[in-house]
């Protein structure tokens, strides 16, 4: 099944990407790779890719990036909801990425499952970790941040606000602003930094809110962030 879809218009193509990337295997896939390339360059000109995902497979993204690349036209990326974790690899591509104000971008560490003895979950280590670097090349080659800095934002999990992501250089404009400068900040903020947060506060509200005030006991509150760290 297609996870993209190309429209044409008097202005010329338009690549969909809506919903997971690639919910099958891309990997051991021979069809759907080459399907893809020969549609991108069954004509010529500049496109437009508009991108709301919450990401997928990491081997798809990294091979639609490459194409997009290596596309002769102008690749213009627009993400009109989330491009998250892998989404946010083949928005790297655009040689102009424009972000709806109420889009929102994620990046993190690649993740995958691994069966067998300690060796073989040590060589899934250590794939990943090689995955993550490749991954932070994209990062980096758009953003000029520094590779140490990506790295530790990709271990926290960060989200990005359209404002954000332009002031750190993950995307170049926000899309419907007038063309005054907007000094308004952008917001990024991490999972770990919220989940950490509301437990400080959750033994403290015990004590300091009245019985009746209480809906849902600390104990439980705290074994459901748990489940989420």
């Amino acid at each position: 099944m297609k996870f993209w879809n190309w429209v044409k218009n008097e202005e010329g193509r338009t690549l969909y990407f809506d919903g997971y990337i690639a919910q099958d295997s891309w990997f051991d896939d021979e069809i759907t790779p080459k399907q893809f390339k020969t549609e991108l360059n069954a004509s010529e000109g500049d496109i437009t890719v508009w991108l709301n995902s919450p990401g997928g497979d990491v081997f798809a993204a990294s091979q639609i990036y490459n194409m997009l690349k290596e596309y002769k036209g102008k690749v213009t990326v627009k993400i009109d909801g989330i491009a998250a974790s892998a989404a946010s690899v083949i928005a790297m591509a655009g040689n102009e990425i424009l972000m709806s104000p109420v889009a929102m971008m994620m990046i993190h560490n690649p993740s995958t499952v691994i069966f067998g003895e300690s060796s073989d979950l040590q060589s899934g280590i250590d794939m990943l970790s090689e995955v993550k670097e490749s991954i932070i090349n994209a990062y980096e080659q758009k953003t000029g941040l520094a590779r140490t800095k990506i790295s530790k934002m990709m271990d926290a999990e960060t989200w990005f606000s359209a404002k954000k992501a332009v002031e750190l250089g993950f995307a170049d404009k926000v899309l419907y602003e007038d063309t005054e400068e907007n000094k308004t900040d952008g917001f990024i903020f991490d999972k770990v930094t919220i989940t950490n947060a509301l437990m400080r506060k959750i033994p403290k509200a015990k004590h300091t809110q009245p019985k009746e005030e209480i809906g849902t006991p600390h104990e439980e509150l705290l074994t459901r962030l748990n489940l989420i760290k």
